[in-house]
């Protein structure tokens, strides 16, 4: 077997940015390094390290591909691993999900939500692929629960592997959890890329657990990137951290916009208000988390008018501000009602109250591609140009 990592890693897909760690290797990051500086937060850190969505693309002749890597896996106390997943894709067809269980496992800081970066559990998987000397797309996609580090990318001697060639419109996402989605478990179950498979697009997911918060160094990560779409699921991070009143919501969204016009002045760009929240659509936040694993809205005893912003209003606030901007002439942005993908009568889907169960996953992505592709779909125009 010979090592091919520097063309592996121009195989991958999905990554903002790509670091190498003291210890060596390649983690890929949905954030960027200047906002990580800014922000020093441990949690911003490692999930922007989960590569959600992020994948090798390639084409080879292998019978065989070796990943030598490393994983860390946070978890809450209390709670367990059953692995950390990859999912495999073979000239089209989705082979059965490959479990690692050597992991690192660190805990979350049940107050932060922080964790303890560094080095992971050093381990290595072999993916057979068929008869060597034929051609093959392969698609390899990376787990969406851990911190990946790729130490390296091994073929037999002889073969070839290259980059599969972009050809599909690259659809840019930026959310929460929500959209992060690393609730599925595995990648190919994730809305969003639910949703990219059944439009024929290549997703690049910047959804970040707990981290979107309409923060400057975001929005000049979006204005950098090529897309052909891009849709924002904005606010339920605001509403969790209690982080922003009305005045400043309505500003930073404006700028959050006007930062991404600059390089996409013409881009069909969907704003996605949050999705059904119980404890918080008539509740501002801080959001806790009871004994029984459900959210709560925390007591508060400032008054209505001062107190910090709902969902509900949110949406309001969303909707007014899309249709200024449309009236002032951006007919390429729209918003979408978060409730349209999940909303009432789903409130069994949500396990804790707040982040949806693998029905609510296949459910807003079942939703997202109607709302935004189907005949009379917000986005439909954006993806046949």
């Amino acid at each position: 077997m010979i090592s091919v990592l520097d063309v592996g890693l121009s195989c991958v897909r999905g990554a903002l940015e790509v670091e190498t760690p003291p210890s060596g290797g390649a983690v890929f990051h949905r954030a960027p390094t200047s906002g990580r500086a800014a922000i020093e937060s441990p949690a911003l850190d490692y999930v922007s390290a989960t590569p959600s969505g992020v994948r090798i693309e390639c084409v080879t002749d292998a019978a065989v591909i070796e990943m030598e890597f490393e994983l860390l896996r946070g978890l809450y106390p209390g709670t367990g691993s059953e692995g950390s997943v990859f999912d495999v894709v073979i000239d089209g067809a989705v082979c059965t999900p490959l479990t690692v269980t050597a992991e690192k496992i660190v805990p979350f800081d049940l107050v932060t939500g922080g964790v303890e970066m560094g080095p992971g559990q050093r381990s290595s998987m072999r993916i057979d692929l068929g008869q060597g000397g034929v051609e093959r797309a392969v698609e390899i996609w990376f787990p969406v629960v851990s911190v990946f580090t790729l130490i390296d990318v091994r073929i037999p001697s002889g073969a070839v592997l290259r980059p599969i060639e972009q050809d599909r419109p690259i659809w840019l996402h930026h959310g929460s959890s929500i959209s992060q989605a690393s609730d599925a478990g595995r990648a190919l179950l994730t809305w969003p890329e639910k949703v990219a498979r059944a439009s024929g697009l290549s997703l690049m997911n910047l959804g970040v657990a707990g981290q979107c918060h309409l923060d400057p160094f975001m929005a000049r990560a979006i204005r950098d990137q090529p897309a052909s779409l891009i849709s924002l699921e904005i606010g339920i991070n605001i509403v969790n951290l209690d982080t922003m009143r009305e005045r400043a919501f309505t500003s930073a969204l404006n700028g959050f916009l006007d930062t991404i016009r600059e390089a996409h002045p013409n881009t069909p760009i969907l704003v996605i208000s949050p999705l059904l929240c119980p404890a918080h659509e008539n509740d501002p936040g801080p959001t806790m988390w009871g004994p029984d694993g459900r959210i709560f809205a925390a007591p508060r005893t400032d008054d209505g008018v001062a107190g910090g912003l709902t969902v509900s209003r949110i949406r309001r606030l969303i909707d007014a501000e899309v249709a200024r901007r449309r009236a002032r002439g951006d007919g390429n942005l729209q918003a979408l009602d978060g409730r349209v993908l999940l909303g009432p009568g789903d409130e069994g889907d949500l396990y804790d109250g707040l982040h949806p169960n693998a029905t609510g996953q296949s459910k807003i992505a079942d939703r997202f591609v109607e709302a935004a592709f189907g005949a009379a779909g917000l986005l439909a125009a954006g993806a046949r140009a």
